[in-house]
């Protein structure tokens, strides 16, 4: 499978994920909070998938897990300073991203 097209599988499956563990949750606006964090981390997917094998990222030697980590922290900071859920957004952010990172890593093409 392509880079992308797993980064998209992988950040589909993470956004179901990361809202469906909110549904429990109460927010002034419940179907806004459920579809941003759903489209953020979504976002984290495409883009690992995107970057993860690029010629300009491989230049920086990085592993694939520590481009996704980097994504998913950068990706997820504007929720985070918006909902001032720091910790949880953040580390959210940069275990998923780590672990798509990894997966595309591993298993794109």
């Amino acid at each position: 499978m392509s880079r992308l097209s797993l980064g998209l599988l992988a950040g589909l499956v993470y956004g179901a994920l990361s809202a469906a563990s909110m549904v429990r949750l109460q927010f002034p606006d419940k179907r806004a909070a459920l579809l941003g964090a759903f489209l953020n981390r979504l976002a984290i997917g495409v883009v690992i998938g995107a970057v993860v094998g690029a010629p300009q990222v491989d230049a920086l030697r990085l592993p694939a897990w520590g481009i996704g980590l980097a994504v998913g922290v950068l990706l997820s900071a504007a929720d985070a300073v918006i909902t001032k859920a720091y910790a949880p957004i953040l580390v959210l952010g940069a275990v998923g991203g780590a672990a798509i990172g990894w997966l595309v890593g591993r298993l794109g093409r």
